[in-house]
């Protein structure tokens, strides 16, 4: 299916004929995905070093890890600009168009950007922009946060994983070390560790296709109460490791931290 199709289904008054394709990419100094999850595109969007939106509507894509992925971030309506001499930049009014705004950050499109253009006549690119999948829900990750950032909801690793981003993959793959799973739910922890060749990355990728990764108590729930119920879970790292430690120094490390949580007595590990 082609964006337009959607898009005009949504708001007939945006055409192709009428509308300027945005591709919002690394400008030096922002990263627009960024920039869209601290919730600052729309703003960002409207400061132009050029005349880029002389059209009465823009839909903004924003780049996204992969090839030829693009986050759909919307359709504003241009009502022109002025010229900003203190900052040497065009800030434009643009409002945007709530009937379009359904599958803003949750439609991922697919389409190979022409050089480097980032600024295309949508009448010329129609049947090359295609819809790739639709999320769930709205992305929310940006670039990996580092170890001691890492806090991620059930639902927002899944993302992660299964489309593969490269910062989040690079890093937690390089190394091993000791992680936890906290139920919000219960108030309950449980403590887990990851050893050898693929790291962290590996081991969570377990749990992004079983929901459990095969601990006791986290199957024992999620049986209990439905898969729906490992949504709750979230991600964090208590310490890490070289991944070619040795898995009974990680093991140790891991006991350790069963102990000083007591997720053994009072948290969801079995022993």
């Amino acid at each position: 299916m082609r964006i337009f199709d959607v898009v005009t289904l949504m708001d007939p008054e945006v055409i192709p004929e009428r509308t300027k394709i945005h591709l919002a990419t690394w400008n030096g100094e922002d990263n627009p995905i960024d920039v869209y999850l601290a919730g600052s595109f729309d703003e960002w969007q409207r400061c132009q070093t050029r005349r880029n939106f002389e059209r009465p509507f823009v839909i903004a894509l924003i780049s996204l890890p992969g090839i030829n992925k693009w986050l759909y971030a919307g359709v504003h309506a241009s009502a022109g600009c002025e010229w900003r001499p203190d900052r040497e930049f065009f800030y434009y009014t643009l409002q945007e168009r709530p009937l379009c705004s359904e599958f803003n950050g949750r439609l991922v499109a697919n389409f190979a950007r022409p050089g480097r253009q980032s600024y295309l006549n949508a009448e010329n690119w129609t049947d090359h922009l295609l819809v790739e999948e639709i999320l769930r829900q709205r992305i929310r990750i940006a670039e990996f946060p580092g170890f001691r950032g890492v806090d991620l909801a059930k639902p927002d690793l899944d993302w992660v994983v299964v489309h593969g981003l490269e910062s989040w993959r690079t890093a937690l793959s390089s190394v091993a070390g000791v992680y936890l799973i906290s139920d919000p739910t219960s108030g309950k922890l449980y403590v887990g560790s990851a050893c050898g060749e693929g790291g962290i990355w590996q081991r969570w990728c377990e749990y992004v296709a079983s929901g459990h990764g095969g601990n006791i108590e986290l199957e024992r729930l999620i049986n209990e109460m439905g898969v729906a119920r490992a949504s709750a879970f979230r991600f964090s790292i208590l310490e890490i490791a070289d991944v070619h430690a040795s898995t009974e120094d990680i093991l140790r490390r891991e006991s350790h931290w069963k102990d000083v949580l007591l997720t053994r007595s009072h948290g969801l590990n079995a022993n």
